[in-house]
């Protein structure tokens, strides 16, 4: 029954139930306080009084439950990125998901695909309230396991990124370090005091301890609410294998990996350069903001050194097929713009095809035909794009065409485009978005819908 499915009440008959039944998992929404760095305390929320929340395992095609208490004074919700699941379980309030209430519990119910590394994160607003919604402590790595084998490693390590102290700064002041020539711009953009990987800043907390000969598997997730981020570690190469928890086609070593907001990486890393090294961003106001970790190697003494690869522009292609995907079924042409500040917010309000969420009209589309979005940015931001509930293709940037490379997530440069492609096999409201908080919350989604 759908009235099941909804809002558990936390009665003594529930109560009873819960106990004969219980869940897989449990997660508590709560206030934390997270020591970054000696004497720099962040006030925010958390799961399980922990940032990042747990490591939650479980195998694909295996039911799970997991029951989602919120301690918090704002209604929140849970969605569990990259799983084809249903629209009521997805986690979505925009695809009918429910909220869960200050002081409710929720049981989520559901069968995880496909395998990968996946991750779970709130997906409340936040709009001006940069106290709540993802730019808090709020997610965590969820692993399916049952997918490829990683081969041989002999270690796993899950980092995730995360920036703290969150700020509105006038977007001209934000444009002037990108250009010397920008504009003068309204509007505000989100800037920050500091950043993590995992729970610390660069410098402060256990460093990550390695051997020499060792291969280790680093699972990497940028679970910020609006900062795409390059990541190196000087003297070694990331072996790419996944992308969104997805196999990748061409499997192939990088200097450095470029991971835009909720994109995830799987990497293995020869470890044969005995040292002690940062594994960090690659800018360096970045990594004074504390976005990087210490790599160590066993016997290795001395501060933590760092020095710029070379330079590389990222690209999809070189992870994908070079072969030219089948043709769709059908196209959609989605052109993203912002239309500045509108009904006298300072914010910038974002379209799709020149509507804006909640009056924007949804995309139909018929159960096992396959479609491919074109995604025209006609901005000067990029745009991390997320399809719920599906995993799609990415098949063309720019002018170049390639097949393969699946993800749930692909980041789309200014003034650029890209065209993805998915099979509609999963029937249910589904949410389409920039993963960008300001650009989510003012504007940025649309819904897909199953007809016929």
């Amino acid at each position: 029954m759908l009235a099941d499915q909804l809002l558990a009440h936390a009665t003594p008959a529930w109560a009873a139930k819960r106990a004969a039944d219980k869940a897989h998992y449990v997660l508590r929404i709560a206030p934390c306080k997270l020591e970054i760095a000696p004497g720099i305390v962040i006030d925010t929320v958390g799961y399980n009084g922990q940032v990042p929340g747990p490591i939650l395992r479980v195998r694909e095609g295996v039911p799970v439950t997991v029951d989602v208490t919120n301690k918090t004074a704002n209604a929140d919700i849970v969605h569990w990125h990259g799983l084809a699941i249903d629209s009521l379980n997805d986690g979505a309030m925009e695809e009918g998901s429910p909220m869960i209430p200050a002081g409710g519990t929720l049981r989520y119910h559901f069968t995880p695909r496909p395998a990968g590394t996946r991750w779970y994160h709130t997906h409340a607003a936040a709009g001006a309230n940069l106290a709540i919604g993802t730019y808090t402590g709020q997610f965590g790595f969820l692993m399916v396991e049952g997918g490829q084998d990683s081969g041989h490693y002999d270690q796993e390590i899950f980092l995730a990124i995360h920036h703290w102290e969150p700020s509105f700064v006038p977007m001209a002041e934000t444009m002037r370090e990108a250009s010397a020539n920008a504009p003068l711009t309204p509007g505000s953009d989100v800037g920050y005091k500091y950043a993590t990987i995992n729970q610390h800043m660069l410098g402060a907390g256990e460093p990550v301890r390695v051997k020499r000969g060792q291969r280790v598997l680093m699972h990497l997730l940028n679970a910020s609410g609006t900062e795409n981020v390059v990541l190196a570690l000087p003297g070694h190469t990331f072996k790419v294998i996944a992308m969104d928890g997805n196999p990748v086609p061409n499997p192939i070593a990088v200097e450095s990996l470029s991971l835009a907001v909720a994109e995830r990486i799987d990497a293995i890393i020869e470890m044969n350069a005995p040292g002690v090294w940062i594994l960090g961003s690659m800018l360096a106001k970045s990594r004074a903001m504390g976005l990087g970790i210490v790599v160590e190697y066993a016997g290795a003494t001395g501060a933590p050194a760092w020095h710029d690869p070379s330079p590389t522009e990222w690209d999809y292609l070189q992870f994908a097929s070079p072969a030219k995907a089948p043709e769709p079924d059908e196209t959609f042409t989605l052109t993203f713009r912002d239309i500045g500040p509108m009904n006298g917010s300072q914010f910038d309000t974002w379209t799709i095809n020149n509507q804006s969420w909640p009056r924007i009209d949804p995309l139909h589309v018929r159960q096992g035909r396959r479609y491919r979005m074109i995604f025209r940015n006609g901005s000067g931001d990029q745009h991390p794009m997320h399809l719920h509930r599906h995993t799609f293709e990415v098949t063309r940037v720019g002018t170049k065409e390639f097949s393969g490379l699946r993800k749930d997530v692909v980041n789309v440069m200014p003034l650029d485009s890209v065209a993805v492609d998915f099979v509609a096999d999963n029937p249910g409201d589904t949410l389409l978005h920039c993963h960008q908080a300001l650009h989510m919350d003012y504007g940025f989604m649309q819904l897909m819908k199953y007809v016929g």
